[in-house]
């Protein structure tokens, strides 16, 4: 009797024994495959320094709950309530940018100094990163990233290959523009040439876009200057050039007198009263915009025509200004000698 119950002890032992794994070995497996998709999220995550979005870990197969256990237990960190970093450490320089490119939405794009940054820009340090949104995309604010709206914004100036980024020619000019002195506006855009981030070419086409801003008259000199031998184009450089279209010669500061001043007058051709002014960076100072609006006011009254040359516009689109030069020579009477 002794024995058998025994037998019946061990065998009631071996049926709890068998339950209690068929309970646990299920939450086993669930922990594996847990384990293979926080693996997944990680390997992921490694592309973007460290942060995913809520919905890529959605996509690997990690859930709400799980995103909030880990951060309960200390394992990953929210950047905001759209990013997740998958670590407890500090969070990278690639980490902090997709951060901010993706509590900014979909749209959002990293912009000025930190697309240069993100672009391979070094020693030059930016304070927050800076991302843009279209006009009329909420802003949705948060102390750790710049996210602003901007009537600058275009899909054509981002580059989506790796994080969205805005152009190196347009960050450099953006910049610039929103830079907190006109020193490090100078500086930023000296350093992208410097460090072939693109080329003085490239940024002087994106300044022309931009028609109104405080500081566009220094960035336009800074430009001449990088575009290396500005300074020296005038009226001998643009008679150069007149002669090597075919054009008449025009003279050369040709002296004119109105009610009240006297002046000269860049490049004047007498017989088809037509004036062209070079224009550098002294025509755009406030005492010279008076002056210069004044004369040319004078000049139309007598009946001339008045082009204008800015220095910038003859070293990225001489072929538009001489087309207007040869227009206007046309039009009043002069014809290229067969």
């Amino acid at each position: 009797a002794d024995d058998d119950d025994r037998v019946l002890v061990g065998r009631g032992v071996f049926a709890e024994v068998l339950e209690h794994l068929a309970r646990v070995v299920p939450r086993l497996g669930a922990g594996v495959r847990m384990e293979e998709r926080d693996r997944d999220a990680v390997r992921e995550a490694a592309r973007q320094g460290g942060v995913l979005s809520r919905a890529q870990l959605y996509e690997v197969g990690v859930t709400r709950w799980q995103i909030r256990a880990h951060v309960r237990a200390g394992r990953w960190q929210l950047l905001g309530d759209r990013a997740v970093h998958l670590g407890n450490g500090s969070v990278s320089p690639p980490g902090e940018q997709w951060a901010a490119v993706i509590h900014g939405g979909p749209r959002a794009c990293l912009d000025g100094a930190s697309a240069l940054v993100a672009g391979g820009l070094v020693r030059f340090e930016v304070d927050r990163v800076r991302v843009s949104v279209p006009r009329g995309v909420r802003v949705r604010h948060h102390p750790r990233f710049d996210v602003r709206q901007t009537r600058r914004w275009s899909e054509t100036d981002v580059v989506r290959a790796g994080i969205p980024r805005t152009r190196p020619a347009v960050a450099a000019v953006r910049a610039a523009l929103w830079a907190r002195t006109d020193r490090e506006a100078t500086y930023v855009l000296v350093l992208t040439v410097q460090q072939g981030l693109t080329t003085p070419q490239a940024i002087g086409e994106e300044l022309l876009r931009v028609r109104r801003d405080a500081r566009r008259v220094l960035l336009h000199s800074v430009v001449n200057e990088l575009l290396d031998g500005a300074r020296s184009l005038g009226e001998l450089d643009v008679t150069r050039e007149l002669r090597r279209r075919g054009l008449p010669l025009p003279d050369r500061q040709v002296l004119r007198r109105d009610r009240q001043n006297r002046y000269y007058l860049d490049l004047y051709w007498a017989d088809y009263r037509l004036v062209l002014e070079i224009d550098g960076i002294h025509h755009t100072w406030a005492d010279s915009v008076v002056g210069d609006a004044l004369r040319q006011n004078a000049l139309a009254l007598a009946g001339d025509t008045v082009l204008r040359l800015p220095l910038l516009g003859l070293r990225l689109r001489a072929d538009d200004f001489f087309a207007q030069v040869e227009q206007a020579l046309r039009d009043a009477g002069w014809r290229q000698a067969s």
